[in-house]
């Protein structure tokens, strides 16, 4: 093999998993982006608490006691893997137009970005290897670790 092509094939492996990488971490922005927009972009949408009355079927229900001046609205739901049980009251903000809540707070914010997460953590995998650049790679996956267990911890 020339030098030649050797470097070809080096600048190709490198193209490439610096391509799945970005691809990976803008699928992980994207994925997260549908939730994360309402938790961080949370003014002028509709706070409150509300109180899990039952969980069936992946959703918990109950009703939400806003903070300002809006009535209560019963048949509120949230994710129930963002929901402890029932009984539990959880500060939340609506979806604009529907009964579907996120939960907000630290706990909220950290699960809304969970997707992205896990796209850092594969993506650590990809720059160690593909890109042979290990400490970026033990960056992006202490980083994406600490995120993980945050997220664990707070839900719990």
């Amino acid at each position: 093999m020339t030098k030649r092509s050797r470097t070809f094939l080096v600048f190709a492996r490198r193209a490439a998993s610096g391509l799945v990488v970005a691809l990976l971490v803008v699928a992980g922005f994207w994925s997260s982006w549908g939730t994360a927009q309402h938790v961080v972009l949370a003014r002028g949408r509709e706070h409150g608490r509300l109180t899990v009355t039952g969980c069936a079927q992946g959703v918990c229900a109950g009703s939400f006691s806003p903070v300002g001046d809006a009535g209560p609205h019963a048949g509120v739901t949230i994710a129930e893997s963002v929901a402890a049980g029932p009984g539990d009251h959880l500060p939340v903000v609506l979806k604009p137009g529907t009964d579907d809540a996120v939960r907000t707070g630290v706990a909220g914010f950290l699960y809304a970005w969970l997707p992205l997460s896990g796209a850092l953590l594969l993506a650590s995998l990809l720059v160690a290897g593909g890109l042979r650049m290990p400490r970026l790679a033990w960056t992006l996956a202490a980083t994406a670790t600490a995120a993980l267990t945050a997220t664990f911890l707070t839900l719990r």
